[in-house]
């Protein structure tokens, strides 16, 4: 095993992004002998640098593979999973989605593809700082932290982004592709959280018009509930 690997692993760091501070405390000594350690390591392949000063181990150090969505929170600091990503993380759509895409608290795109960890995108949103993270929640997979996205701030961040216009239930559940079942989910806390958030009004139209179909469909579902029990 790599001299260096073998030291994060008895310091308890194997899972952890590792900063050059980090690094620092494990194997003291200088600069330049941390330097020749850490260089050594990324030759080797054990150590893989996700952005300039911060490493992670590779996977067959660790206990667990490194996920992308928590990568995504040390390329962007603030930023969290939403959109197509978030909703697949949740299984609301059947797509594979390929590209990890986050919402930035910044004011520009930012795209990275990564050698190592694949593709990641960075959207910012026209959004009221104060509602910035709602419906926004931590998740722990694999003894990894990482924010997403609920599904219903997903959709919303993703309708925010491409600008849509509310046209219907119709357009979630063919051009999504988002089953009823999912939709029925929501709770009306759920959309309370979201008003304000955004900027602009056709998302808000949006909000407005989805918590309304949603109702109905809930309606419609009680009601045939009760005539296939009377």
């Amino acid at each position: 095993m790599n001299k260096l690997a073998s030291l994060i692993k008895s310091s308890g760091y194997a899972d952890r992004v590792l900063t050059d501070q980090q690094l620092g405390r494990i194997l003291g000594g200088s600069d330049d002998r941390r330097y020749g350690q850490v260089k050594r390591a990324l030759q080797s392949g054990a150590l893989l640098r996700v952005k300039r000063g911060h490493y992670v181990l590779a996977d067959e150090f660790r206990k667990n593979p490194v996920h992308p969505y928590a990568l995504a929170q040390v390329l962007v600091v603030g930023s969290y999973v939403s959109m197509e990503t978030a909703l697949a993380f949740h299984g609301w759509i059947p797509e594979a989605v390929f590209t990890t895409v986050s919402v930035t608290p910044g004011r520009k795109s930012k795209e990275i593809d990564h050698l190592d960890f694949g593709r990641f995108a960075f959207i910012p949103l026209a959004l009221h700082r104060s509602g910035f993270l709602a419906g926004v929640r931590r998740h722990i997979v694999s003894d990894q932290a990482m924010l997403v996205a609920s599904p219903l701030r997903a959709l919303m961040d993703l309708v925010a982004y491409r600008k849509q216009k509310w046209e219907g239930i119709a357009w979630v559940q063919n051009n999504m592709r988002i089953d009823q079942t999912h939709l029925v989910q929501i709770q009306a806390k759920d959309f309370s959280a979201l008003r304000g958030v955004y900027m602009h009004k056709s998302a808000n139209g949006f909000l407005y018009g989805l918590e309304n179909a949603v109702r109905e469909l809930k309606a419609s579902q009680r009601a045939l509930r009760n005539e296939a029990s009377s």
